[in-house]
C-alpha cells in the first residue's frame, strides 16, 4: 500500500526569508494538495549561533503573505507546529547513541585546531577535503572513558569504506550514485549535543511520516549520507526529489548580489504574491502549454513532479515585473484597495482611518 503524502519546507531561520524557499514550497504544497496529502513546515534552528527568532517570525510572515499555508500547526487548526528542532533535541540525541550502538557511528575529539591544520595541509597537497577519520580507529571503550572524563566530543557517521550509495530522484528519473571514497564522514552530532542537519533532517522526515522529501538539487551530494542512515535505523527512506536551482541571467546560483533574494523585499517593492507566484511556478515549469499568467491555485489538481523541468531557471527581474503587472491589470479594485491602502499606511503617508475617511478620492487613486 502506498504511503500517504506528506511533504514539508523545512528553512533555516539565519538570514531574510529567501525567493528560494518560497519556490521549494510552493511545489512542495502543490504536489500534497494534488494528492490529498499533507504539507509541514519545520523551522531548523539548530545552528545557536546564527538562528534568531526574527528571522523565523519573517519566514512565517512571508509564507502567509504568499499563501503558503502549511496544514499543522495553532494558526492552522491543528495540534503541533511549525515544529522547532531546537525543541526537539532529545530525538536526536537518543538517534545518535542507537546508531553508536550499532557502529554506524563513531564519537571524535579532534580539536578545532587540528582539523583546522588538517584543512590546511589538505589544500596544499590538493588532496580530497575531509576528515581524516582518525578518531574512528578508536577503541569503543577509550571512547567511552574519555567521554565519561568530560572530554568534547562530536559523533561522526561512519561511511563504509568501499562501495557506493545509490538513490533514484523522483524529478530526474534515474538513479545517482555516489562512491563511498567521495563521502565525508559527516558530524552528526556537535559537541553542544545540537544535531547538525543531516540527523536531524533524517530523523524528523522519519518521524513525521514525510514521504517525498523534494528540496534544491545542492542537496544531491549529501542525499547518500541521509541514504545510509536510513539503512542505519532500519527505516524506509522516502522519495527523493531534487529541484534545479534559481539561476541569475549569467547562470550563477541565484545571490543577492546580482539578484534581490529576500521575499520582505518584494513585498516591500509592491510585487503582488499572486505574480510572484505565478513566476515561481513558471521557472519550476509547472505551465501548461504556452500560457504565463494564471492562478497556481491551479496546481493543486493534478500536479506531479514529472511536470517540473530539470534544466536551470533563470529568474529574470524584468519578467517578474512584466508579470506583476499582467496580474495587477486582472485585479478587482475592491482586492487590491486594501492591499494599496495598508501598504501607504506602513509608509507613514497616510494611515488607514484617514484612507478610509477619504473613501472616494482614495478609490480614485487607486482605480
Amino acid at each position: 500500500m502506498a504511503r500517504p503524502v506528506r511533504v514539508r519546507i523545512a528553512p533555516s531561520p539565519t538570514g531574510e526569508p529567501h525567493v528560494g524557499t518560497a519556490y521549494i514550497a510552493l511545489f512542495n504544497r502543490a504536489f500534497a494538495r494534488s494528492h490529498g496529502g499533507q504539507f509541514l513546515l519545520r523551522i531548523e534552528d539548530t545552528d545557536r549561533t546564527r538562528s534568531t527568532k526574527e528571522s523565523e517570525l519573517a519566514i512565517l510572515e512571508s509564507l502567509r503573505w504568499l499563501g503558503l499555508s502549511w496544514d499543522e500547526g495553532p494558526d492552522a487548526g491543528g495540534p503541533c507546529g511549525p515544529y522547532r528542532q531546537s525543541e526537539r533535541t532529545e530525538h536526536y540525541q537518543r538517534a545518535a547513541e542507537e546508531l553508536l550502538e550499532k557502529g554506524a557511528a563513531y564519537r571524535c575529539f579532534c580539536t578545532a585546531e587540528r582539523l583546522e591544520k588538517m584543512r590546511k595541509e589538505q589544500e596544499a597537497t590538493k588532496a580530497r577535503p575531509g576528515y581524516d577519520r582518525l578518531c574512528r580507529r578508536l577503541d569503543p571503550a577509550e571512547a567511552h572513558r574519555r567521554v565519561a572524563a568530560g572530554e568534547p566530543c562530536v559523533v561522526r557517521l561512519a561511511v563504509p569504506p568501499e562501495g557506493a550509495t545509490e538513490f533514484a530522484d523522483g524529478i530526474r528519473g534515474e538513479n545517482v550514485r555516489i562512491a563511498h571514497e567521495e563521502i565525508d564522514d559527516q558530524v552528526l552530532l556537535k559537541s553542544d549535543g545540537f544535531p547538525t542537519y543531516h540527523l536531524a533532517n533524517v530523523v524528523d522526515d522519519h518521524l513525521m511520516g514525510i514521504s517525498h522529501v523534494i528540496r534544491a538539487e545542492e542537496w544531491i551530494p549529501s542525499t547518500p549520507k541521509h541514504v545510509l542512515l536510513y539503512r542505519a535505523f532500519g527505516w524506509e527512506p522516502p522519495v527523493f526529489a531534487h529541484m534545479p536551482l534559481l539561476r541569475n541571467p549569467d547562470r550563477s546560483k541565484i545571490s543577492k548580489r546580482k539578484n534581490p533574494t529576500s521575499l520582505t523585499w518584494y513585498r516591500a517593492a509592491g510585487f503582488l504574491p499572486e505574480a510572484l507566484l505565478n513566476f515561481l511556478a513558471l521557472l519550476g515549469g509547472a505551465a501548461e502549454g504556452d500560457e504565463e499568467v494564471f492562478d497556481v491555485s491551479k496546481l493543486d489538481s493534478g500536479f506531479e513532479l514529472s511536470r517540473i523541468k530539470t534544466s536551470a531557471p533563470v529568474f529574470d527581474l524584468k519578467k517578474l515585473e512584466w508579470m506583476n503587472g499582467q496580474h495587477l491589470a486582472r485585479i478587482a479594485l475592491d482586492v487590491v484597495l486594501p492591499r494599496v491602502t495598508k501598504a501607504i499606511a506602513a509608509a507613514g503617508l497616510a494611515s488607514e482611518a484617514a484612507l478610509a475617511a477619504r473613501g472616494e478620492w482614495t478609490h480614485r487613486l487607486v482605480d
